[in-house]
C-alpha cells in the first residue's frame, strides 16, 4: 500500500484529488492539507510514502514544504502538481530534489503512474517542463539581442527600433547581423518563427 500525503490549497480539487487516488488498490491517501504550514505539521506525525504538493499555497509554498522536506533529510518522495510550467519554478523543484514534477492538465492517469514510479524510486518530470528547459538552454541569443528581435517583431523600421532603444541605426542593424549568424536565417520573420518555436520570446 502506497500512503500519500495531499497538500493543496483548492479545496475542490484537494476532495476530488483524495477520491481519485483513493479508488486505485494500492493508494490510501492518509491526509491533507490546504496550506503549507499544516502540511509540514503534518508530515512529521503521518511519515507518507509520496507528498504531492501544489506550488502556490497559503502561509508556506509547496516548494518551500519540499526544500524543508530535503534539508531534514526525510524520506517521503514528494510530487509537485502545479498550473505553473515555468522555468524557474522547474528549477527550484529540481534543488529540492523532487522526485515528479507534473502539470494539473494532465490526464489523471500520468499521476496515479507517476505516484508509482516515484514509489519505485525513479524520476517523472513532464515532458513540456524538459523541452522547455532545453529550448532556453540552448537559446544563442544575448538580452539585448531578444530585446531587439521582440520589438522588431512588430513590424517597426530599423529607425525606430534604435529610437526605442536609444541606440544607433548602425547598431541596431549590427544586433539584427548577429541574431540572424547565430539562427542560420536571413530575415526577422525566420529569426522571429524560430524563437517563437523555442520559447525563446516568452
Amino acid at each position: 500500500m502506497i500512503k500519500i500525503y495531499l497538500a493543496e490549497d483548492q479545496s475542490l480539487l484537494n476532495s476530488a484529488l483524495t477520491q481519485l487516488l483513493n479508488l486505485e488498490d494500492d493508494f490510501q491517501v492518509i491526509g491533507s492539507a490546504v496550506d503549507g504550514v499544516k502540511a509540514l505539521q503534518d508530515l512529521q506525525i503521518l511519515k507518507p510514502d509520496v507528498v504531492i504538493l501544489d506550488i502556490e499555497m497559503p502561509k508556506m509554498t509547496g516548494l518551500e514544504v519540499a526544500l524543508n522536506i530535503k534539508k531534514t533529510k526525510r524520506e517521503e518522495k514528494v510530487i509537485i502538481l502545479t498550473t505553473f510550467a515555468q522555468k524557474a519554478y522547474f528549477e527550484q523543484a529540481i534543488i529540492a530534489n523532487v522526485s515528479g514534477y507534473l502539470l494539473k492538465d494532465s490526464p489523471s492517469e500520468e499521476l496515479i503512474t507517476a505516484i508509482r514510479e516515484v514509489f519505485a524510486g525513479k524520476t517523472i518530470f513532464a515532458p513540456e517542463l524538459v523541452v522547455n528547459m532545453v529550448s532556453a538552454e540552448n537559446n544563442p541569443l544575448s538580452a539585448r539581442e531578444l530585446e531587439v528581435l521582440k520589438i522588431a517583431e512588430s513590424g517597426i523600421t530599423t529607425r525606430q527600433i534604435a529610437q526605442q532603444l536609444f541606440l544607433s541605426e548602425g547598431t541596431v542593424r549590427n544586433y539584427l547581423s548577429a541574431i540572424f549568424s547565430k539562427l542560420g536565417v536571413h530575415s526577422r520573420i525566420e529569426a522571429i518563427q524560430i524563437a517563437h518555436k523555442n520559447k525563446w520570446l516568452n
